[in-house]
């Protein structure tokens, strides 16, 4: 297993500069750069820079040079000093933004994960065993709505009815008073009651989808010959269920965990707007629009960092759960 984690790394590593690359290239294919953004904010506002201004502000932040300079310049500081640079609209480094919202935003992706988890594991089951019964119809119903409702629409629903029928602001991942408040263990509690609403409203979808896979799985294995062989010489059946069809069912379920937290941090942008929460999904669509090149291409290296963790988990998961699997051929 070992070899495996070492040869896995050092794929991860090239795949990394690859996106990376891929990244810096296409955030520069629209025409023009974080400037021309500045300059069209002036003038929405009224004001005018000369062209001579507007080079000084180019060569200052270096994007006159060529595009494969500007690369090397951002990738050697991450690698040799891990600095990511700086950020042109926020004007703060890219590491105290980062270091600002990747806490609250792993903070919700994992809330959000564990809800989805622990709501489709067991509603995918009960579904699988109690096929085209009427609570097999009920949540088939709640998992192809979850399915088609959009995520931000949900939020503005839920926000509505939370303020209109119980007077509270859903809004945000803390209350007023303990926004710039140091972390005590009452700050952890309000972080945790602000993250139902956010947690439910993203990972609707993920639930929805889950159960659906794991049913359809589990129902499939259900009818093969181990099954009611098993049965037939007397196994307990939930044992039965829990111990061969369910660890072959949830396969694609832990297969799909290296999407989870990017897709989430990702998916979330819209929902974060609405929701007022201070994660990485909306500095990630505001960098996009500036064409801030810098920042943008730190998140996008960060959720690729993600990606390839979360795939190595998954397939070393993978490997307890289905003793089919190998991670060496013999």
């Amino acid at each position: 297993m070992l070899n495996y984690i070492v040869m896995r790394t050092l794929l991860g590593a090239f795949t990394l500069c690859a996106i990376a690359f891929l990244s810096f290239v296409i955030i520069q294919l629209p025409q023009g750069d974080y400037v021309d953004t500045y300059i069209q904010q002036l003038r929405a506002e009224g004001d005018e820079i000369s062209r001579e201004q507007a080079d000084a502000i180019r060569d200052y932040y270096g994007l006159n040079r060529p595009m494969l300079v500007q690369f090397w310049f951002w990738v050697s500081r991450i690698i040799f000093q891990l600095d990511f640079g700086y950020s042109f609209a926020r004007q703060k480094t890219i590491k105290s933004l980062l270091a600002d919202r990747l806490q609250f935003s792993i903070a919700l992706s994992a809330f959000t994960s564990i809800l989805v988890w622990g709501f489709s594991v067991p509603i995918g089951i009960y579904s699988a065993v109690r096929a085209h019964t009427f609570s097999d119809y009920v949540f088939t119903l709640l998992g192809f709505t979850g399915l088609a409702l959009p995520d931000f629409l949900l939020g503005l629903v839920m926000m509505y009815v939370f303020f209109a029928y119980f007077d509270m602001s859903v809004g945000g991942l803390f209350s007023g008073h303990y926004v710039n408040a140091p972390w005590s263990v009452g700050r952890v509690i309000d972080l945790l009651k602000h993250l139902i609403i956010p947690g439910v409203v993203i990972g609707t979808n993920g639930m929805a989808g889950g159960v659906r896979i794991l049913r359809n799985n589990l129902m499939d294995e259900l009818s093969k010959p181990y099954v009611i062989t098993a049965r037939a010489k007397g196994v307990p059946y939930w044992r039965l269920v829990i111990k061969y069809p369910l660890r072959v069912a949830v396969n694609p379920m832990i297969s799909g965990f290296g999407g989870i937290l990017p897709g989430l941090i990702g998916g979330e942008a819209i929902v974060s707007i609405v929701l007022s929460l201070p994660t990485l999904g909306p500095l990630m669509l505001a960098a996009l629009t500036q064409q801030d090149m810098y920042l943008a291409g730190s998140i996008f290296l960060l959720l690729s960092s993600l990606t390839l963790v979360g795939v190595l988990v998954s397939d070393l998961m993978l490997v307890v759960v289905d003793p089919r699997i190998r991670l060496t051929s013999r």
